[in-house]
């Protein structure tokens, strides 16, 4: 398909289609789960779609008005001429046109059900309030800028290192196309400042602030090759326990004692890269209607903790039988096979100027034949069952059933 039909194509998937529509595949085996007493575990389509449901609308309506902007429409026709260059752009382009894996439009929708699930305050004021949807308006726009800031992160990601030595075969080209990712990203991230500010609280604005820290600190954990794509640290003979977690969410983690251990540098580079904007995001929302500082925090852990599942759930897929191609060095499986067999990381290591030297089959083999994959299901397991935990301290009501159902589909 060329780009200009992707283009055309592009505001109508993003009204029409579920926002995951292709997260997993389209049915699912019926099974038990100790998660939910139904004997058929949810379809992810169906509870994507039915959650969009209960909030009013689909959450891709929530961009619409940036999608249609000139703005933006200029950026599109940009992307053409990067067509057959090679730029990383391209690849985050294509998977927001076709709703990919890590789709950010998912992220509002939690935010609202997190919202009409909790309720609010009487105190709020009558016009404050969005009847159709249960939520409030202050809220609804908070969901906007949790997704804005995403594919802001998600598009700023994009750049090249064009530094000596680096080489490139086509360097006009891949400078235009560092310039639309630097860019865009600055033109929705701005858009989402604004949009922050115009809520008129301070307090909001200070913790969504330390959510885009932390999505900024995640791209300088090291170590990185040239492209700073990220490698895992050097496993450490002994896993030590970690417990910055548990402390003020508003205070910078400490990076230093968690690299090396498997199970907390995973925690570590994923609460920063993603577990801390959406537990923000959540904990804000709560914060919007008025309800009290400890409900605010299992907020906070609720989206970290689902998060880190949904993070978990992705990390397992590139092992799969009969995948082929890249993945996360990163990953939860990889972690995990290195702090188990620490002999691995000679071909890690192979990467450390350019991770496209890195044998992958070699190290998909090493995950596949160790206990990488089973303490990945477990992993996800735990944060599935604490983001349950939270969620069951809320009112029974059908966005908290939405939530439930969303957790139980991510599992296997």
């Amino acid at each position: 398909m060329s780009l200009s039909k992707c283009s055309f194509n592009f505001v109508r998937k993003r009204i029409l289609a579920s926002p995951l529509s292709v997260y997993t595949n389209s049915s699912r085996k019926s099974g038990s789960s100790s998660l939910q007493a139904n004997t058929k575990k949810p379809d992810w389509n169906r509870a994507v779609s039915e959650a969009e449901k209960i909030v009013g609308y689909p959450t891709s309506f929530l961009s619409l008005r940036w999608l249609l902007s000139d703005e933006i429409a200029n950026v599109a026709l940009q992307l053409r001429k990067l067509v057959g260059s090679n730029h990383p752009l391209l690849k985050t382009a294509k998977g927001l046109l076709y709703n990919g894996k890590n789709n950010m439009q998912a992220w509002g929708l939690i935010v609202l059900l997190v919202s009409k699930a909790a309720g609010h305050s009487p105190d709020i004021p009558e016009m404050e309030e969005d009847k159709s949807a249960g939520v409030l308006h202050s809220q609804r726009a908070l969901a906007e800028v949790t997704e804005m800031i995403r594919t802001s992160h998600l598009v700023h990601k994009g750049l090249v290192n064009l530094q000596p030595p680096i080489k490139v075969d086509a360097p006009g080209d891949m400078i235009s196309g560092n310039k639309i990712a630097l860019l865009s990203g600055d033109y929705l991230l701005s858009n989402s400042c604004v949009e922050l500010a115009n809520l008129k609280n301070q307090e909001l604005v200070e913790l969504m602030s330390s959510a885009v820290r932390d999505l900024a600190e995640a791209e300088f954990v090291e170590p990185r090759d040239v492209q700073n794509a990220p490698l895992p640290a050097k496993p450490k003979a002994e896993a030590r326990g970690y417990n910055q977690f548990v402390d003020s969410n508003m205070e910078p983690l400490v990076v230093s004692e968690a690299l090396g251990n498997a199970r907390a540098e995973w925690t570590l580079r994923h609460v920063l890269n993603a577990g801390s904007l959406l537990g923000k995001s959540c904990q804000g929302t709560l914060k919007l209607a008025g309800h009290s500082y400890e409900l605010q925090q299992k907020g906070y852990l609720f989206g970290k903790h689902l998060a880190l599942a949904w993070q978990a759930c992705l990390d397992r897929e590139p092992f799969t039988p009969g995948t082929v191609g890249s993945f996360s060095l990163i990953s939860a499986p990889v972690l995990f096979t290195l702090q188990h067999n620490p002999e691995v990381y000679t071909l890690i290591e192979k990467g450390l100027d350019e991770i496209e030297k890195v044998d992958f089959e070699a190290v998909r083999k090493a995950v596949l034949d160790g206990p990488g994959l089973e303490m990945t299901k477990n992993l996800q397991k735990d944060h599935s069952k604490a983001a349950l935990d939270v969620l069951n301290e809320l009112r029974d009501c059908d966005a908290r059933t939405a939530l439930r159902n969303i957790i139980v589909a991510v599992q296997d």
